[in-house]
């Protein structure tokens, strides 16, 4: 998987990922246009879906009918040497037994995002100036 920001304009910048365009930037009150959601809130996002769609496919597999998931975060704003703290709620309209609960509040805390945020992540970041990038005038 690779993914690329490249700048509009601003803070507004157009993410690629393995061919997919979303559009970020920040909110008005901190300098941007709004033009899309924050990298921030990108990352509840990510959650949420990767949340309901494990749950979904954990589901599927069992043979249960759930009806529409929806998964809900809520994220607390990071403050300098504090964490970050997100509640994920998951509601779903299909009445299930206390085990088939336990067992989906389990699956649900298993997603991809979810394991990688509470995990150990590896980033490596470097920095290469005076490099042509698409777009940019010559």
């Amino acid at each position: 998987m690779r993914a690329i920001a490249r700048r509009v304009n601003g803070y507004t910048h157009e993410v690629e990922v393995d061919g997919h365009h979303v559009i970020t930037d920040e909110p008005a009150d901190v300098g941007g246009n709004d033009e899309g959601p924050s990298p921030t809130r990108l990352l509840a996002a990510s959650l949420v879906s990767c949340t309901a769609t494990t749950v979904e496919m954990y589901a599927e597999r069992k043979g249960w009918e759930l009806g529409s998931v929806e998964a809900e975060a809520e994220m607390s704003p990071a403050h300098p040497g504090e964490p970050i703290e997100i509640s994920v709620q998951v509601r779903i309209p299909a009445p299930l037994s206390d085990e088939q609960v336990a067992r989906i509040a389990e699956i649900a805390s298993r997603c991809p995002v979810h394991r990688a945020l509470t995990g150990e992540v590896r980033i490596t970041d470097h920095v290469e100036a005076g490099v042509a990038v698409p777009g940019d005038a010559p």
